[in-house]
């Protein structure tokens, strides 16, 4: 599932090929049930508008104008925001598009119908709403240390718990504890306030090179898990020399190595 890095380029695409430029129209796709998606007076208005603006909150990109309104877009499992320009044929599986004046084109493509577009009057009552945590590239440390500290759930279930913490999922939360060193499934009320706080500077500083290369993952450091996220592989970690596995942490599957993630 994309997470903070993957929406945040995709945040930066809109914000370079979308904005200023005006609706010409807004519309649904083919094979639509079973997804949500804005019905024909949302659509409406957006025409005529121009979008001014992007935002994103955790798994939630934005993007709209002060005067509103906005649209918010999660990309559920498989979804993506694809811009083109006719007459470029358009990417399969799109399930929402806004044409633009001019050749113009956004494309929400979603193959497996997980992902959603909505249209809110505010970023910040949406979020507020759907009670999602803070970003997990803007909350405050003792607000993050507190959190985990005082969680009785695995520190992997605690990293993605989204009403807590915005942006985190099952690939980076692996990748922030295997720089840790911690055990997916160990507690975080067993951790003493150090490794607190080098679990929030590690969880920054990744995320933080994620969104550097703008999820390109094969720009990542070779001695990182995620280029190496594969049952079998040897741990990239300099002189580790244990080799990595993966087991069922809080319902998800944890990639680890076990010798110095113990």
């Amino acid at each position: 599932m994309p997470e903070l890095p993957e929406n945040e380029a995709q945040r930066l695409t809109l914000e370079r090929e979308c904005l200023h430029r005006t609706v010409e129209a807004a519309e649904l796709g083919d094979n639509i049930a079973h997804i949500d998606l804005p019905g024909d007076n949302e659509l409406g208005r957006l025409k005529g508008r121009q979008f001014t603006e992007t935002r994103r909150h955790g798994k939630n990109i934005f993007l709209g104008s002060k005067s509103g309104p906005w649209i918010t877009v999660h990309l559920g499992m498989s979804g993506w925001l694809i811009p083109y320009d006719a007459p470029e044929p358009e990417p399969d599986h799109t399930k929402f598009r806004i044409v633009f004046e001019g050749d113009r084109r956004l494309a929400f493509r979603c193959p497996r119908k997980l992902g959603h577009v909505k249209i809110v009057e505010d970023p910040d009552e949406y979020i507020l709403a759907q009670k999602l945590g803070p970003d997990a590239l803007a909350i405050d440390r003792g607000v993050f240390t507190n959190f985990i500290g005082g969680s009785k759930a695995t520190i992997k279930s605690a990293l993605m718990d989204q009403n807590r913490i915005a942006g985190i999922g099952n690939l980076w939360s692996d990748e922030i504890l295997f720089q840790t060193g911690l055990d997916p499934a160990s507690r975080g009320s067993d951790l003493d306030d150090e490794t607190l706080d080098t679990l929030f500077d590690i969880m920054r500083e990744a995320l933080s090179k994620g969104v550097d290369v703008e999820a390109d993952y094969s720009r990542l450091p070779d001695d990182w898990l995620i280029p190496n996220r594969k049952d079998g592989e040897p741990c990239p970690r300099t002189g580790c020399g244990g080799s990595l596995t993966h087991r069922n942490v809080g319902g998800r599957t944890a990639y680890y190595c076990p010798v110095h993630q113990s």
